[in-house]
């Protein structure tokens, strides 16, 4: 069994979009299913599911990837949810592929990744998507966190936050206040995953995603998202939530 994946809370906010298919999946994975097998049972999708021991020894993972159509898979709650992002982000997932795989034919594999693979790997495993009021967005460009959270604080509910990063998905399982995303812009609302997939693939350019264009954001300051962020002096906490004349946000 995958471990970790009996400890993933189906009604946490953040799990909402994610919940149709993930629940049936870690209720598969719970049974004794091998997680590689369970994935491939969910329906179509890019890539074949393989395990880990598939992974030729010094063959890099992304490379393995886009050349075989195959996936190795560890029975662990980092690569179930990597999975359920295959799933239901297929589009986005494959653009974030093909791309990796393209700087490593470019470059090799070196010591630092560069620019732009730093990029997709920090997007791939932390990135979210954020439609909201302008109010909130200039808050957050300006990490303004007592204007985000709480001066702003009615906007959020016509706001949408979608995380597609699968280790940040990871992460919340164990929730702590230190947790953060690294926010695109979303253009239009998060309708639907598929619709919001396909719009994403096509905007992951290699020469926007070598700017960094993230804007980091502490996910359980979010209203809605944690009980704890409803009691008074929560957003005072400067370790999480740094002055705004510092301008960063203390990562995971």
């Amino acid at each position: 069994m995958a471990q970790g994946v009996e400890a993933v809370d189906w009604q946490a906010p953040w799990l909402q979009p994610w919940r149709t298919v993930g629940q049936p999946l870690a209720q598969a994975v719970e049974s004794g299913q091998p997680l590689h097998e369970a994935l491939n049972a969910v329906g179509r999708c890019p890539v074949q599911f393989v395990p880990q021991s598939a992974l030729p020894e010094a063959e890099p993972y992304e490379r393995y990837i886009f050349q075989s159509g195959q996936c190795p898979t560890r029975d662990n709650l980092h690569d179930f949810f990597n999975g359920l992002c295959w799933h239901l982000l297929p589009h986005t997932k494959r653009r974030l592929n093909q791309l990796q795989a393209q700087t490593i034919a470019t470059h090799g594999v070196q010591a630092t990744r560069g620019p732009l693979r730093d990029a997709l790997t920090l997007f791939d495993e932390n990135g979210a998507l954020l439609q909201a009021p302008e109010p909130l967005w200039a808050a957050l460009r300006a990490h303004d966190w007592q204007a985000l959270f709480v001066i702003h604080r009615t906007l959020w509910q016509e706001a949408q936050l979608l995380i597609v990063g699968h280790a940040l998905l990871e992460k919340l399982v164990f929730a702590r206040k230190q947790h953060v995303a690294h926010v695109l812009l979303a253009q239009a609302a998060i309708d639907s995953i598929a619709s919001t997939d396909t719009w994403l693939a096509a905007e992951l350019t290699p020469q926007w995603l070598a700017t960094k264009p993230f804007t980091p954001l502490p996910v359980l300051g979010v209203p809605g998202w944690w009980a704890a962020n409803e009691t008074p002096g929560f957003y005072d906490d400067a370790q999480v939530f740094r002055p705004q004349r510092e301008g960063r946000v203390r990562g995971p």
